[in-house]
């Protein structure tokens, strides 16, 4: 293949266009521009090979991993029919075809680039980035196979994402809470456990309210939940309450997508006229939609009715006063599982305490440890597991002694 083959081919990219748009990519077909240009200078191709590699040199220096990389990732048409049926022949036939070209490129190196310019003996100074053979076709019909765990373009990089203006953005740092640093409500998050198990087997599984005291680690549950499962196929976007309304057209997006999804609504509560109110309920289950089977929605809230009600509410001039009450209820009544987080008892404190320090390798007498922590926590406004954690850091800290 000549240099005006492999820069046609590159511009040609249709299942695989998405590619373009990555910027160590871009870069390269830069490269490729500024070699067949009729024009062509040494300087500017000298530019655009350095900026390639400077690029490319970010994340490694192998051109042939991280575009072998970029191909298993890249969200396609093909790896979305796929999902749902089978790929037709046309859209098979270019696959194949751009596989075959891709491969061919994962090999390809800055000499051979050069001597197909008819530049051999030029630009001596600059690197050599590596390459690496490799079958694209049996990956990519692999991850073909995965895609219902490792996913697609963003979903297989990231497991957690926030909302911005509708559209899903990655966080790239999210909270690394683990289920085993979680001591002292193993019976509770059982209970999630399990539904999330569900969830992710297809099997009908229940939007849940996680209820309780603050502090008592409802939130920490559902991101442990999120990190424990993220290699069998769960995401977790994260949904801020006055985003609501955004959610229904959201939620038809990832309908289609093979992977798993938890819709995590954190510290969720609500007055009597939110708007919010109804679009939650909603998409809980009053659309005619329906629910899909790969979305839940995890919510945690310090209320278990979820509405804040006043004094005046319940002797208000409302003629079908028992009506209104029964239609505020009914918001926490489509939640199929809720799970109650309640304050810690003094043993359940002492366990969690326990189990911390173990983590945080404190070394203090036990005795000393559980009066410390009390007299930490009378201070701190009662036990709760944020607490123990709170006073186990300051001690690891050397904060407390």
């Amino acid at each position: 293949m000549n240099l005006t083959e492999w820069n046609a081919r590159l511009h040609g990219l249709v299942i695989f266009r998405a590619l373009l748009d990555d910027d160590v990519i871009a870069k390269f077909v830069d490269l490729t521009d500024r070699m067949t240009a009729a024009s062509q200078s040494t300087g500017a191709v000298c530019d655009a090979a350095a900026s390639f590699e400077a690029a490319l040199f970010e994340h490694t220096t192998n051109f042939g991993e991280y575009l072998s990389a970029a191909v298993l990732e890249a969200e396609t048409v093909c790896v979305r029919q796929a999902a749902v049926s089978e790929v037709p022949p046309v859209l098979q036939t270019a696959l194949d075809n751009e596989l075959d070209f891709l491969r061919q490129l994962c090999s390809l190196t800055l000499d051979e680039l050069l001597d197909a310019a008819g530049a051999a003996d030029e630009l001596p100074f600059l690197p050599r980035w590596e390459t690496k053979a490799i079958d694209l076709h049996a990956a990519y019909a692999q991850r073909m196979s995965e895609v219902g765990k490792k996913g697609y373009g963003m979903f297989a990089k990231h497991h957690v994402f926030t909302v911005e203006n509708g559209q899903l953005v990655p966080v790239r740092y999210p909270d690394p809470q683990r289920l085993d640093e979680l001591p002292g409500y193993e019976q509770e998050r059982e209970k999630v456990i399990a539904n999330t198990r569900a969830l992710l087997a297809g099997m009908p599984a229940n939007n849940v309210l996680l209820y309780g005291d603050a502090g008592t680690g409802k939130s920490s549950t559902v991101k442990a939940i999120a990190n424990e499962f993220a290699a069998d196929g769960l995401r977790l976007v994260e949904v801020k309450k006055n985003q609501l309304y955004q959610i229904p057209d959201l939620m038809d997006k990832l309908a289609a997508n093979p992977l798993k999804f938890i819709l995590f609504i954190d510290d969720l509560s609500f007055t009597a006229n939110d708007d919010n109110f109804a679009a939650l309920k909603a998409i809980l289950e009053g659309s005619v939609g329906g629910r899909a089977r790969n979305i839940a929605v995890y919510a945690t809230s310090n209320r278990r009715h979820l509405i804040k009600e006043t004094l005046s509410d319940r002797t208000g001039d409302d003629i079908h006063e028992a009506d209104t009450r029964q239609e505020l209820m009914s918001l926490s009544a489509r939640f199929g599982l809720t799970v109650t987080f309640q304050r810690p008892e003094k043993a359940r404190f002492e366990v969690i305490l326990t189990e911390l320090a173990k983590q945080h390798g404190i070394e203090m007498p036990h005795d000393e440890l559980l009066t410390k922590a009390e007299a930490f926590a009378i201070r701190a406004g009662g036990r709760s597991p944020r607490v123990a954690k709170q006073f186990i850091e300051q001690c690891a800290a050397g904060v407390q002694k």
